[in-house]
């Protein structure tokens, strides 16, 4: 019972922050690890609850008019591919070097969002042509797929930032197309991860009840409230990581 009284409400935060923002995974995988799940099934089964809540605020994004299924599609295969490659190094180099690398990209990170005056901006900037749009969210897409199969977390950030900055899309379907790209990665990681064994199933289940009402809430309030909820998320993401990977290289460091 002291996992679910710990993991749901938690769980729940993450998925509003998630359907917002990306970056859910920075606050319910730690949750679970706290309640006392080993890491991988924490890992395994945290991938089961985001499935479900990502799930539907791709839905209501989709309903929005958020989502050009081409355009999402092309870009969850790339990410896919690019996840593939990221693993597949991850086998063969220490993520030390790349957790520091990430204390210097993260403030430089904060730096952007906080200049970026107003997201609504990304709207009315002159857009791409069709294939270049295509082409930049398919690059963009692997590139984040392959740090996604590395190392992993705010990788939803990243590609809202990515979406919005250098493909030029409207913050609305940089949204959508996030959300999409990020349901096709869950759902691969899940299958991996239940083949293995290293999913609770019904702590998963349960949770992702939480997590489906996170996204809910989350993905409406962003719709209402778009632009002006953003900047905030994303600065509490970006530091919630940056504090992460701060106590994952101290240990390292002292012992």
């Amino acid at each position: 019972m002291i996992e679910y009284i710990i993991v749901c409400p938690l769980v729940f935060f993450a998925g509003f922050v998630d359907a917002i923002a990306g970056g859910g995974g920075l606050i319910s995988i730690p949750a679970f690890m706290i309640s006392g799940v080993p890491v991988h099934l924490a890992i395994g089964t945290n991938k089961l609850s985001s499935s479900m809540g990502t799930t539907i605020a791709t839905y209501r994004y989709a309903k929005n008019g958020y989502i050009k299924l081409k355009l999402a599609a092309c870009s969850a295969v790339c990410a896919l591919m690019g996840s593939s490659i990221g693993a597949a190094i991850a086998l063969k180099i220490n993520d030390f070097y790349f957790k520091v690398l990430m204390l210097a990209i993260l403030p430089i990170t904060a730096f952007y969002v906080l200049r970026k005056r107003n997201f609504e901006e990304s709207e009315d900037i002159k857009t791409l042509s069709n294939a270049k749009t295509y082409l930049i969210c398919m690059l963009i897409a692997f590139l984040v797929g392959m740090y996604d199969g590395f190392y992993g977390p705010g990788a939803g950030t990243f590609l809202l930032l990515l979406l919005t900055g250098v493909a030029h899309l409207g913050l609305n379907l940089s949204t959508g197309t996030t959300k999409a790209i990020n349901l096709s990665s869950n759902v691969a990681a899940l299958i991996t991860f239940m083949i293995n064994g290293k999913v609770i199933l019904i702590l998963g289940l349960v949770a992702g009840l939480f997590n489906i009402a996170g996204n809910y809430i989350g993905a409406g309030y962003f719709t209402k409230k778009g632009a002006r909820i953003v900047r905030p998320i994303i600065m509490t993401v970006l530091a919630i990581f940056f504090v992460k990977v701060l106590f994952d290289i101290l240990p390292a460091q002292l012992f």
